[in-house]
């Protein structure tokens, strides 16, 4: 998702597509919220690790 994320920024902010922008914003934060959720041993849905 944080991959995802980033390539839609780039192509985004290359493109100066604004909605792609917002989209890759809201994917990266919602990436790290769960990488970080994970990371901690929090469970994230009915997953304990989120990769």
């Amino acid at each position: 998702m944080i991959i995802l994320g980033v390539i839609l920024l780039v192509i985004g902010f290359l493109t100066s597509i604004a909605i792609l922008w917002t989209i890759g914003i809201v994917l990266v934060v919602i990436g790290l919220i769960l990488w970080i959720l994970g990371a901690v041993g929090h469970q994230v849905g009915s997953r304990r690790h989120y990769y």
